[in-house]
């Protein structure tokens, strides 16, 4: 099969690893050196190799990067094998697995997916049931203990706070009783079946014979079991690409000894470095080289960059948070006034979330945009997850979670006692919340109204899953109908506060619909693929950052696998980065790599900042420069202080940028005159 790459397009490394298609391989591939372009050629190769498309499997870790993957190696080889072949998250790999053998586990298979939302609601009802709203402890303090324990492959029973392990104990029964699992469970389960029921894994093993995973080090423990039971003997062809100078995901369970120690996971690797960089000056790279260096035991790899010399790397002192939020907006309107860029090509990334507030306020006050990362995803939309609800209820009325959910919504007469009765009496006769409902026997235990509010519920739902199954109709115009037959849309805009709230609500209404439109016009994809497509969809941790405007504000960590040609890195002090929390946990090589992370999003130039003080919880705080600082190298450093920059007489390049800029604006007032 021809596809539109070619070796010569590639360097030495690359083609070394787009060559290299058997056993286990292993690319270390540093910032900015053309990982996902090699990764995709090397798929593109394997097509060229005769190897079937329908074989290949590419893992990534958000769906932002598998959409992406899939377009790019849509664009090298023809549309239908880029179709055949299966991109995907780990989270998405792992419903394939269940939907194919989670009655293995004592499952129904129409399971549901368990949204951050739903857990949240599932674990204050628990709260209130077993004392905790007494004891002020929060769903998300609790879902997280939970979840860290689960990826360490420990029972939630076994939580060191007796209350933690109690929750948690009845949160998997809940889930459990409601034939649902949430996203820990997606891969608890998909390793165990593979695992312990070796036709499952065999199946599994013959569909998929060549595996790639992306951004390898951020895999924890338990995603490198489910990978080896998805890669067997003899061949191994598995292979892995990321880079462990980039592991910056610890405290959410990422083991980068999955990367540092592969060798015992996987016999004899090919190990290939990737250290040609495209995106960064040599002053920039070299920078980030004389940090990293001072981490132990990683593997070693030396970042080349393609182009020579770039300006210093600035260290700038500042007296306080105040001065350092006005010097960054003034210096990115001078420079974007001076050299014509657009306000895109700026970022200033920082440590926490609450370091922007001074920034905001300094770009509020000039009128520049700008764009922050981590804005509620459209998924945690009321609206949208209530219309899902409906959905995933005429795919599957027996989901108790998310028939619970929409119940009373809208207002039906069906109140919170009902609804606790019907849960209670699915359990004692083991069947489905909408079993129970169904059920003359439940229903005869309520009062008049409830029970005739239950039975028209029951029959507007039966009604519209019969013209799907029974009629054949198109899924999205019988929700469509449903919506507008039980008036949600009047309900929900009755809360709605302005006009604007109103209007997206109907929007995120019209998108779900319109969204399941158009997955079922695809060849293979139902009703119940769609709903598995959202529950994954709602787990996203990138935001779109191409459909915002303005200079970007983004934590270090959201700044990964992005590059802006002028980056301002901020709070380099002790305490900030390294982090308080990581010199105590003895991690205060992840903060190294956190920072060499930051350094590597510039491109063009790179200014890195420390203040005297700071206003911590109100209080002005004295600072001590990061002791990172130190270990940076001289050769390509300019330190300075904020005095000394705003003290300095100007250069004659920077008078021919402000005269030239004037003169610009002074034309263009003339011509709106003239006009």
């Amino acid at each position: 099969m021809a596809s539109s790459f070619s070796f010569d397009s590639l360097n030495q490394a690359q083609r070394e690893a787009v060559g290299a298609l058997d056993g286990p391989v292993m690319l270390l591939a540093g910032a900015g050196t053309g990982k996902t372009r090699t990764v995709t050629c090397r798929i593109a190769h394997m097509l060229e190799k005769r190897i079937a498309a329908s074989e290949i499997l590419a893992v990534t870790f958000t769906n932002k990067a598998a959409s992406e993957m899939r377009e790019r190696i849509g664009g090298m080889v023809s549309k239908k094998a880029a179709e055949d072949m299966t991109v995907c998250t780990f989270h998405s790999l792992c419903v394939r697995i269940l939907r194919g053998g989670i009655e293995k586990l004592g499952y129904k298979k129409n399971f549901s997916i368990c949204s951050h939302s739903d857990q949240v609601g599932l674990m204050k009802q628990l709260l209130v049931r077993m004392g905790g709203s007494s004891e002020k402890v929060k769903p998300d303090e609790v879902l997280s203990a939970i979840s860290k324990a689960k990826n360490k492959g420990i029972d939630p029973q076994a939580l060191e706070d007796e209350y933690f392990a109690a929750l948690g104990v009845a949160y998997q029964n809940e889930l459990r009783a409601q034939n649902a699992v949430d996203f820990d469970d997606l891969l608890l389960m998909g390793e165990q079946i593979l695992r312990e029921h070796a036709d499952v894994r065999d199946i599994f093993r013959e569909r998929y014979t060549r595996v790639t995973v992306d951004e390898f080090q951020d895999t924890n423990a338990l995603q490198m079991r489910l990978l080896q039971q998805l890669v067997g003997p003899p061949h191994y062809h598995v292979c892995v690409v990321g880079d462990d100078d980039q592991s910056i995901y610890g405290w959410r369970g990422a083991e980068v000894a999955n990367i540092l120690q592969f060798e015992k996971f996987f016999p004899n690797p090919k190990v290939i470095r990737l250290e040609e960089n495209y995106r960064s000056t040599h002053a920039v790279l070299h920078t980030a080289n004389s940090l990293i260096k001072h981490n132990v035991g990683r593997r070693e790899k030396i970042l080349r960059s393609t182009r020579a010399g770039g300006d210093p790397v600035r260290i700038v002192a500042m007296p306080g948070d105040d001065q350092e939020a006005e010097f960054i907006a003034e210096e990115i309107m001078a420079e974007k006034g001076a050299v014509g860029r657009e306000w895109e090509d700026f970022a200033i990334l920082f440590r926490t979330n609450g370091q922007s507030r001074k920034l905001e306020l300094a770009f509020r006050e000039r009128k520049m945009p700008y764009r922050m990362v981590g804005a509620q995803s459209f998924y945690d939309r009321r609206e949208v997850r209530d219309v899902l609800a409906y959905a995933q209820l005429l795919a599957s009325p027996d989901a108790d979670v998310p028939l619970l959910r929409v119940l009373n919504a809208p207002n039906r007469g069906i109140g919170q006692s009902t609804a606790i009765l019907a849960t209670d009496w699915s359990r004692e006769h083991h069947e489905s919340v909408w079993q129970a409902l169904c059920d003359p026997n439940f229903t005869a235990q309520l009062g008049t109204k409830s029970a005739n509010a239950v039975q028209e519920f029951v029959a507007t739902i039966a009604g519209a899953k019969n013209r799907i199954e029974i009629a054949k109709e198109n899924p999205a115009d019988v929700l469509d109908s449903l919506i507008k037959e039980i008036e949600y849309l009047p309900w929900i805009e009755r809360a709605c506060k302005t006009d604007s709230e109103r209007q997206q609500r109907a929007e995120g209404i019209f998108s779900v619909v319109d969204s399941l439109r158009k997955h079922v016009e695809k060849k293979g994809k139902t009703l119940q693929s769609f709903i598995d497509h959202s529950a994954l969809a709602s787990d996203k941790d990138d935001d779109d950052l191409e459909k915002k405007q303005g200079v970007t504000l983004i934590t270090l960590h959201a700044s990964k696998g992005l590059e802006f040609p002028i980056v301002f890195l901020v709070g380099l002090e002790e305490g900030f980065l390294p982090h308080t929390r990581s010199i105590a946990e003895g991690t205060k090589d992840e903060e190294r790599r956190l920072l060499y992370v930051g350094i590597t999003r510039a491109q063009d130039l790179l200014t890195m900042t420390y203040c005297s003080t700071r206003i911590k919880w109100g209080q002005e705080t004295g600072c001590q420069p990061s002791s990172f600082i130190g270990e940076l190298d001289d050769e390509h450093l300019l330190h300075t202080t904020y005095d000394d920059i705003l003290g300095a007489a100007p250069s004659t390049d920077e008078l021919e940028n402000f005269f030239g800029g004037l003169k610009g604006l002074l034309d263009d007032t003339l011509s709106l005159i003239h006009i």
